[in-house]
C-alpha cells in the first residue's frame, strides 16, 4: 500500500523504510473506509506542520478587559488561537478569575482554569479603571484596537466615560463586545444587572439546567434525587464565550468591507436557549414542560449510556432496523416483539425497562469487547441495521488513548514561570491553511506592562514606575 501511494504521489515518506511506513499508515488510517483519503487528510493537517503555517487573524488587535468571567476569557482565547494579538487587562491585583480553581489548587498566583483559558497566547497588563489616569490609558489603548471584550455589570464602563458611544467616537471601527447574563437592556437587566454575573446564573436562565438530572419518570430513582443539576463544567460561560467569538468574527468580516465597527450585546443564557433542542417548542405545542430524562431520551431511544463490565458505554439502536439489529446482537428477539415500534420505545414508562434489559447483556462485557461484537455484526451481509457503541471515558482514559496523542489534542508546555503543564490544544489545529495553535500558556499579572505600554502608547519604564506607585497600573 505504501509503495502504491508513493508512486501516485499521494504521500511522501522521505528517509523511512517500508516497515516504518506501514506503521505510520496503521496509525493514521485506523478503521478509515477510504485509506487514500485518510492519508490525504493527515498530510494536509499534520499537527507537526502547524507552526509553519500562517495565522488567519494575525492583523487583529483585541483587548480583553473581562473580569471574573470565563465567557470573556474563552472568547478571547479562540481569537488568540487563530492569531489575533490579545491584550489581557486586569486590575493591579489581578482578575478574580485567577482564584477560581478546584480545591483551591494554585500554581504560583494562578488557578488551573485560568491557566487553560485566561492566558494562552495573550499579553497581560494591568490598568486601574477606578483612577482617572487608568481610564485615560485604557481609552488610548482602545483607540488602537479592533475589538474590546468586557464582562462588567451593564453600564459600568459607560459610567466611567468608557462606553461604546465614547470609545467608538474615538475609533469608529471598534467592535465592542459586552458579555453579561442579563444583557444590556430589558426588565431583568434593571432588576438584577447590578449583581455579580456567574456561570450558574446563565445555566439557570438558559432552560437546559431544568432538564439536567436524574429521570423523573424512573420509579427506581429515589424522589429526593429528582432535582435539577448544573453542568459539570461552566457551560454557560463557555457557550457565551463561543457565541461572542463568533459574533466578533462576523463583525470583523463586515468591518473589513465597510470600515465600520459595532456593538455586540452577548447574553450567555440566550446562547444556551439556542441549543436547547426541542424544549421550548414542546411546551409551545403541548402546553407541558419537558421532564428530566437523565440518560433516557424521549425523542430517540435506545440512545443512552449503560453499565458494562469496566464502566459505562454509549449504545444506540433507535430506528426499527437498528433496534432489530441490537436485539439480534443481544440474542433477545423477545425485546423486539415487546417493543416493536418507535412509539413503544419512546414511551417514558418503557425506557427504564428497556435500559435494564440492555444492561443484562452489556454488563457481561467490557466496553472494548462490546465494540468488537458490534463491529463484527456490522460486517455481516445479513445485518438488519446499525448499532453504535462508545466508551464513556474519564481523564485517565482520555490521556492514555493513543488517538488523541496522534492528533496532538493535548500538548505539554514548559512555561518559564508556571513550569511544565499539559493543556488542551487548539480545537482549530486541523485547518489545512490557517490552523489554530498555542504559542504560550499564560503570564503573571502585569507581566507585559513594559512591552505593551511602550509598543502602543510610547510609555517607558520610568513613567510606568510612577503609575505603579500611584496604583494606576
Amino acid at each position: 500500500m505504501a509503495e502504491e501511494l508513493k508512486k501516485e504521489g499521494t504521500v511522501s515518506f522521505e528517509g523511512e523504510d517500508l516497515d516504518q511506513e506501514s506503521e505510520l499508515e496503521k496509525k493514521v488510517i485506523g478503521l478509515a473506509v477510504n485509506r487514500e483519503y485518510a492519508m490525504w487528510a493527515w498530510r494536509e493537517t499534520k499537527p507537526e506542520d502547524v507552526p509553519k503555517k500562517p495565522e488567519a487573524l494575525d492583523d487583529m488587535l483585541v483587548i480583553d478587559a473581562s473580569y471574573g468571567s470565563f465567557a470573556g476569557l474563552f472568547a478571547s482565547s479562540i481569537l488568540a488561537e487563530m492569531g489575533a494579538e490579545v491584550i489581557r487587562i486586569e486590575p493591579p491585583g489581578g482578575d478574580i478569575a485567577r482564584k477560581m480553581s478546584p480545591f483551591g489548587m494554585m500554581i504560583k498566583d494562578t488557578g488551573l482554569p485560568y491557566l487553560v483559558e485566561g492566558g494562552r497566547n495573550k499579553y497581560h497588563i494591568t490598568c486601574n479603571l477606578e483612577t482617572e489616569e487608568g481610564r485615560q490609558l485604557f481609552r488610548r489603548l482602545v483607540r488602537k484596537a479592533d475589538v474590546l471584550i468586557e464582562t462588567f455589570k451593564p453600564g459600568y464602563l459607560a459610567s466611567k466615560g468608557l462606553g461604546y458611544d465614547t470609545l467608538s467616537a474615538d475609533n469608529p471601527g471598534l467592535i465592542y463586545c459586552a458579555i453579561h447574563s442579563y444583557g444590556h437592556f430589558g426588565d431583568d437587566t434593571v432588576k438584577f444587572g447590578n449583581q455579580p454575573d456567574y456561570d450558574i446564573i446563565a445555566q439557570a436562565r438558559g432552560v437546559i439546567m431544568s432538564i439536567m438530572g436524574e429521570p423523573e419518570l424512573d420509579p427506581e430513582v429515589p424522589q429526593e434525587y429528582k432535582r435539577p443539576l448544573k453542568h459539570g463544567n461552566w457551560m454557560g460561560w463557555y457557550v457565551g464565550g463561543a457565541w461572542a467569538a463568533y459574533g466578533i468574527g462576523v463583525a470583523m468580516f463586515y468591518k473589513r468591507k465597510t470600515g465600520q465597527g459595532q456593538f455586540i450585546d452577548c447574553s450567555p443564557p440566550e446562547g444556551l436557549l439556542t441549543i436547547s433542542n426541542y424544549l421550548l417548542q414542546y411546551f409551545h405545542m403541548s402546553g407541558n414542560e419537558m421532564v428530566r430524562a437523565g440518560n433516557y431520551d424521549y425523542a430517540v431511544f435506545p440512545y443512552t449510556y449503560v453499565k458494562c463490565k469496566d464502566g459505562y458505554t454509549f449504545i444506540s439502536g433507535f430506528t426499527d432496523p437498528n433496534w432489530t439489529a441490537l436485539c439480534e446482537i443481544m440474542n433477545r428477539p423477545d425485546l423486539r416483539e415487546q417493543f416493536p415500534t418507535i412509539k413503544e420505545r419512546l414511551t417514558p414508562e418503557n425506557q427504564p425497562k428497556i435500559q435494564h434489559e440492555i444492561e443484562k447483556f452489556t454488563t457481561q462485557y467490557t466496553a472494548d469487547e462490546l465494540l468488537e461484537i458490534v463491529t463484527q455484526y456490522s460486517r455481516r451481509p445479513d445485518k438488519k441495521g446499525t448499532v453504535v457503541v462508545g466508551r464513556l471515558e474519564n481523564p485517565t482514559d482520555v490521556l492514555q488513548r493513543e488517538h488523541w496523542h496522534e492528533r496532538m489534542a493535548f500538548i505539554t508546555i514548559d512555561d518559564p514561570y508556571y513550569g511544565k503543564l499539559l493543556v488542551q490544544n487548539s480545537s482549530f489545529n486541523g485547518m489545512t491553511l490557517t490552523p489554530g495553535r498555542i504559542k504560550w500558556l499564560c503570564r503573571p499579572v502585569g507581566a507585559d506592562n513594559e512591552f505593551i505600554y511602550q509598543k502602543y502608547l510610547g510609555i517607558g519604564r520610568s513613567l510606568l514606575e510612577e503609575y505603579k506607585a500611584k496604583n494606576v497600573v
